[in-house]
C-alpha cells in the first residue's frame, strides 16, 4: 500500500529560501505587523528614549506585534511567547527574527496599561471609518474574570476574627498543657507551637490593622485590588468585574473599565464614557436588571441617552399576600403627591423624607387601612397597615418601565450583542481569569490586549466576508493590507492628542 512520505530531515531545502517566502500573503500576522507600524507608539504613550549605555533595548512595537499575535492565537503567558519566539515561524517572521525574555515580555504589559488602552481605542476607530460601528443601539454588560488570588487569601472582619479566635483557643490549650507537662523535651514542643500561633497572630491582626485602614471591606493579600465577587448564584469567587459597552452593528465593544464592584452603580459612568468615545447621545443602551439604580437612570437622563434597563422582580419582602395589592397597582398622582389604592383610598406623604442606603425617600400611607375589607390581602402589617416608599428617583425609574412596555423587542437584542465578545473571549479563546498579578491597572492591561485581539480579528472577519459590501474594497487591497494602513492613517489625522487620551 502506498503512503504519502516525509522529506529527509537532513536535506538543506526544508524550509522556503527565506521567512518572507514561509508566510502566505494573506496571512493575518501581516495585518498584524502593518497594524502596529502605523500606529505613532509615542504618540500612544510607549516608551521610546532609553538609555544608551547598557544593553539596547526591544523597540516597543516588536512587543506589541508579538503580544497581539499571542493574545490572537490564545497564547498570554510571557514564558509561553518567549518559546513561541523560538519555534513559531509566523512569531519569526513578525518580529525579524527577535526573541526577547519572558521578563522583557511580562513588564512590557506591566508597565504599559494606559498606552494598551489607547491601542484599543485605535482598533475602535478603524471600526468606525469602515462604518462597522453604527452608533444607534448599544448594549451594556459586564463579565467577571477571576484573579490571581485565592479565597484563602482574602479577608474580611468576620474571617480575620474567626482566625483570631481559633487561635487564641488554640493558645489556651497550648498553655495548660505547658503547666501539666513533666518532661523537658515535651515543653520545648509546645513552647515552638506557641512562638508559631503568636507569629500568625500577629500577621492576622496586621492584616485586621490594614483591612481598617483601607476604609474597605476585604482585602487581598495576592492581588490587593481584586475582590470577593459573585459570579453566578451563589457561586463566588477572588476577581475583577469588567466592564463592557458593544455596538449592536457587527458586536464590536468600543470601550471597557476594569473594576472591583459590582453592576449597580456603573451604568452612568459607562454611559458618559460611551457618549464621549462616540461623539453622540442619540444612542439607545441595553441593560440587564443589575444596573437598575435610580440615580444611574437619572444620570442617563441627564446626558440625554435613553435607556432600556431590564426591571427586577419584587422582593419577597415587598411582596403583599396577594399580587394584585403590590404597590406597582397603587396610582401616583403628581399634582397632588399622593397615592390612590386599588380600593379607591387615598394615600398621603407627611412631607418628610427619609434617608434610605443610597437614596432618600417619602413615606404614604392612609388611616383607611385599619377598616378596609380586603387588608389581609394587601399587607401583613398589624400596626401601620400598607406603606408606601416613593424614591427620589422614581420618575426615573417609571419612564424605564415605560421605555420598555414601548419597545419589549428592542431589549430581547441585548444578550445577542454583549454576550458575543464574552462569549469569544472567555469560552473559545479560555481567557476566563486575568494572567497578571496585583493591582488593578495591570490587570486593565490584561483585558484591553484581549479586546484588542478580537477586535482586530472581528474586524479582518468581517471585512473578507463575501456578503458583506466591504467584500470588494477588501480584495482591492491586497488582501486587508492596504485598507488597514488607510484606516489608521485616517485615525491619527483625525484625532488629536486630547482625544487620545480620552478614556483610561
Amino acid at each position: 500500500m502506498k503512503y504519502i512520505t516525509g522529506k529527509d530531515r537532513k536535506q538543506t531545502s526544508l524550509f522556503p529560501i527565506s521567512l518572507e517566502d514561509s508566510i502566505d500573503a494573506d496571512n493575518s500576522v501581516r495585518a498584524i505587523d502593518q497594524f502596529v507600524d502605523q500606529l505613532d507608539l509615542k504618540e500612544l504613550g510607549f516608551r521610546l528614549d532609553h538609555i544608551e549605555n547598557g544593553p539596547p533595548a526591544y523597540h516597543p512595537s516588536i512587543l506589541l506585534k508579538l503580544y497581539i499575535y499571542g493574545y490572537m492565537n490564545r497564547v498570554r503567558s510571557s514564558r509561553q511567547l518567549e518559546k513561541e519566539c523560538r519555534r513559531n515561524i509566523e512569531v519569526m517572521w513578525l518580529l525579524e527574527s527577535l526573541a526577547p525574555d519572558h521578563n522583557t515580555i511580562s513588564n512590557f504589559r506591566k508597565d504599559n496599561a494606559k498606552a494598551i488602552k489607547k491601542v484599543f481605542f485605535a482598533t475602535v476607530q478603524i471600526a468606525r471609518n469602515f462604518g462597522l460601528i453604527g452608533a444607534t443601539l448599544v448594549a451594556g454588560d459586564s463579565t467577571k474574570l477571576r484573579a490571581q488570588n485565592s479565597k484563602k487569601n482574602n479577608f474580611n472582619q468576620k474571617k480575620i476574627q474567626r482566625h483570631l479566635d481559633y487561635i487564641d483557643h488554640k493558645l489556651e490549650q497550648y498553655n495548660r498543657a505547658l503547666e501539666q507537662s513533666e518532661s523537658d523535651d515535651e515543653k520545648e514542643e509546645i513552647k515552638k507551637d506557641i512562638d508559631t500561633h503568636q507569629g500568625r497572630r500577629k500577621q492576622y491582626q496586621q492584616l485586621e490593622k490594614e483591612l481598617n485602614e483601607s476604609g474597605e471591606t476585604q482585602i487581598s493579600t495576592s492581588d490587593p485590588d481584586s475582590k470577593h465577587l459573585i459570579i453566578r448564584n451563589n457561586i463566588t469567587e477572588v476577581a475583577y468585574c469588567v466592564q463592557t459597552t458593544v455596538d449592536a452593528a457587527h458586536n464590536i465593544p468600543f470601550d471597557y473599565l476594569v473594576t472591583n464592584e459590582n453592576d449597580s452603580k456603573a451604568m452612568g459612568q459607562m454611559l458618559q464614557r460611551a457618549k464621549s468615545i462616540l461623539g453622540t447621545n442619540t444612542f439607545t443602551a441595553l441593560y440587564d436588571k443589575g444596573y437598575h439604580t435610580g440615580s444611574e437612570f437619572k444620570t442617563a437622563n441627564q446626558l440625554g441617552i435613553e435607556t432600556l434597563v431590564a426591571i427586577p422582580g419584587i422582593g419577597r419582602a415587598s411582596q403583599a399576600p396577594d399580587p394584585g395589592y403590590n404597590s406597582e397597582n397603587f396610582i401616583y398622582n403628581k399634582q397632588q403627591d399622593t397615592y390612590t389604592c386599588p380600593q379607591g383610598n387615598t394615600l398621603k406623604s407627611n412631607g418628610s423624607t427619609y434617608k434610605g442606603r443610597n437614596y432618600r425617600f417619602k413615606q404614604y400611607k392612609t388611616n383607611k387601612c385599619k377598616n378596609c375589607p380586603v387588608r389581609d390581602l394587601c399587607t401583613t402589617s398589624k400596626i401601620n397597615g400598607k406603606v408606601i416608599q416613593r424614591s427620589e428617583f422614581q420618575q426615573y425609574i417609571e419612564d424605564n418601565a415605560q421605555r420598555i412596555l414601548k419597545n419589549p423587542t428592542a431589549y430581547k437584542k441585548r444578550q445577542a450583542i454583549v454576550e458575543h465578545p464574552y462569549g469569544t473571549i472567555k469560552r473559545q479563546w479560555g481567557f476566563n481569569y486575568i494572567t497578571t498579578k496585583k493591582t488593578k491597572q495591570r490587570a486593565s492591561a490584561d483585558v484591553g490586549l484581549m479586546f484588542i485581539a478580537y477586535n482586530l480579528k472581528r474586524i479582518w472577519n468581517i471585512l473578507k466576508r463575501p456578503s458583506t459590501a466591504h467584500f470588494e474594497l477588501y480584495i482591492a487591497t491586497i488582501r486587508l493590507m492596504d485598507s488597514i494602513i488607510s484606516a489608521i492613517a485616517l485615525f491619527l489625522e483625525q484625532n488629536t492628542k486630547k482625544q487620545l487620551q480620552l478614556m483610561y
